[in-house]
């Protein structure tokens, strides 16, 4: 395990969405003191849009899903981290940390966040009963279901979590917590 930061850092998320994908990538390009942690889906994602997980912003450990206990959550107990994002948020995730799951490493590192009274910021992905995304090759119309509009409500009222429904809100509670810090 890497040696601990000599201040705490934000600790990314990002999940297999490419909703918001782009403008998440520029918020994290210009950040300082961030470090990544790609669910499977969100490292294949990733490449599909034609980016390097590796080379988002240069100064950011990458931490990857790839051990089923999660290790990189132990850095959540060290106090390397004093703001989980986790953006884009599929509804897969959001259902997940509604429900409790903690079964990959972006739920995970959620759950422990949560224990370590961490606060978080999700965007989650299905906020509108109707939407376009971008998919890599052409723009995409759908229809979020019920339960995953009923999922990004729920988690709304979860302790130490903002949720937030674009990249512009996702940069305004960024930069509130910031300013919390300073």
């Amino acid at each position: 395990m890497q040696p601990p930061p000599e201040q705490p850092r934000i600790a990314w998320a990002v999940t297999g969405s490419g909703h918001y994908l782009e403008e998440c990538l520029d918020i994290i390009r210009d950040l300082e003191g961030v470090d990544l942690f790609y669910s499977r889906a969100g490292e294949e994602v990733i490449r599909m849009y034609g980016h390097d997980p590796r080379a988002i912003n240069t100064d950011s450990r990458v931490y990857r899903d790839r051990a089923a206990s999660a290790p990189p959550v132990g850095l959540f107990y060290r106090g390397d981290y004093h703001t989980l994002v986790v953006a884009p948020a599929t509804s897969n995730t959001v259902a997940k940390m509604v429900l409790g799951l903690s079964d990959t490493l972006v739920t995970n590192v959620y759950a422990q966040a949560g224990k370590c009274r961490i606060p978080s910021i999700v965007l989650a992905c299905d906020t509108e009963p109707e939407m376009e995304t971008p998919a890599p090759d052409r723009v995409v119309r759908l229809w979020p279901r019920e339960v995953d509009l009923e999922h990004t409500h729920k988690l709304r009222s979860f302790e130490a979590t903002t949720v937030v429904e674009n990249p512009e809100s996702l940069l305004a509670a960024l930069h509130s917590r910031l300013s919390e810090l300073d």
